[in-house]
């Protein structure tokens, strides 16, 4: 059984808004997930109907065999979700948190004390279970975030922008209690604006634009569509006429066939199956134009590759109408 099977979601807002015109997802057992998409595409919009905080226009959603209409309270019961924003109560301690949470998920009392000893073990925060939270840095407060969404051992945890605002350290220590959650059998859909968040942790992609899917598969799987590898270069003092002038000798020449040229802050980059070969080339045939070259690299694609490629912006650049706007009006 798939843990989440969403076809052809659609929903648009009172005001016309098409936030999701078009969704179908079909996410197995046990897979992390990772649901990628700029501002205003759709992403936010669709973990909300996923978890039946919005009830589509169009189209069918069942989570772990519930159908999200006509069974929601089930679908609620049986999921953990994790906001962009904490939900703990800071003036509580984490043990009291987690309890507060057992009480509203109805754990069994018998089974309380041992599940909030393990879940403050799992986040790490078993040292500090008796001091108020309003105190913890934005990283603890994000581990005791996740604690108080899995004391029911939900199947399916959604975790949108877990991350967000986290320096590194306290990003990959929360990766690796996403990576134990999953291990154990929990089902993660994840969404992030850290692209590199999804390549290590996830198992399978989504890309949505425009209310859309417009890729799927692996990172492996997405990676291998950019085409070849991405050779950077970096000029002396580049202005606008400089980058360009590159952009025109590195697409116009025989040393690359059909290679994608962009022109960057410092320089242009090429993606070419061929860059790795006959990146030197270029690299003398931009000396004789008079380049000075004061930085040069050739390096694999990344998921900010693929990410651009597909969609032509950055994964934080806006698609129309900003989503986030329309849930707020609507929550209003």
């Amino acid at each position: 059984m798939n843990a989440i099977d969403a076809q052809h979601v659609q929903l648009t807002y009172s005001d016309g808004t098409e936030a999701v015109r078009d969704v179908t997802l079909e996410i197995p057992e046990g897979e992390f997930f990772g649901f990628l998409g700029a501002n205003g595409a759709g992403k936010t919009t669709t973990i909300k109907v996923l978890t039946t905080l919005l009830k589509p226009t169009g189209g069918s959603v069942t989570v772990n065999g519930y159908d999200a209409e006509t069974e929601s309270r089930a679908v609620r019961e049986s999921i953990g979700y994790m906001a962009q924003e904490t939900s703990i109560d800071p003036e509580l301690t984490p043990r009291e948190n987690v309890r507060f949470a057992c009480e509203a998920y109805g754990v069994s009392p018998t089974d309380r004390g041992d599940r909030i000893d393990d879940l403050l073990d799992l986040v790490d925060l078993a040292d500090v279970a008796d001091k108020r939270a309003k105190d913890f840095s934005g990283g603890m407060k994000k581990r005791l975030d996740v604690a108080t969404a899995l004391v029911h051992e939900p199947p399916i945890v959604f975790l949108d922008e877990p991350t967000t605002g986290l320096d590194p350290k306290a990003r990959n220590r929360l990766w690796d209690y996403f990576r134990e959650i999953n291990d154990r059998g929990t089902t993660v859909f994840l969404t992030t604006q850290y692209l590199e968040e999804a390549d290590h942790l996830c198992d399978r992609i989504s890309v949505i634009r425009g209310g859309t899917i417009v890729a799927s598969g692996s990172p492996a799987e997405l990676k291998s569509r950019v085409g070849g590898a991405v050779l950077e270069i970096e000029f002396e003092d580049p202005d606008a006429e400089t980058l360009e002038r590159a952009r025109e000798i590195a697409a116009e020449s025989k040393i690359f066939d059909g290679a994608a040229v962009e022109t960057t802050d410092e320089g242009i980059t090429v993606r070419s199956a061929e860059a790795r070969r006959r990146g030197t080339d270029l690299l003398v045939a931009l000396s004789e134009a008079g380049f000075t070259v004061v930085g040069f690299n050739v390096r694999d694609p990344t998921l900010d590759d693929v990410f651009l490629e597909i969609t032509g912006d950055g994964l934080d650049g806006a698609d129309g109408k900003g989503e986030d706007s329309a849930v707020a009006e609507v929550a209003e």
